[in-house]
């Protein structure tokens, strides 16, 4: 559909990752480019988050 927003897998990564899903809820077939982006944007928040509570910030 013409209509239907444009998905970005990297900004869904980071959003499950900052409502603490873990990085194998990837719904992207491995091997995919999506599931590539969506472990990267994963990663770039947990990465950040695991950061912060090692500060205790």
């Amino acid at each position: 559909m013409p209509n239907e927003p444009q998905r970005d897998p990297f900004i869904e990564g980071e959003g499950a990752a900052s409502k603490n899903i873990p990085a194998e809820g990837n719904p992207y077939q491995e091997g995919t480019e999506d599931y590539a982006l969506w472990s990267a944007g994963h990663e770039r928040v947990a990465s950040a988050i695991e950061a912060r509570e090692s500060e205790g910030t």
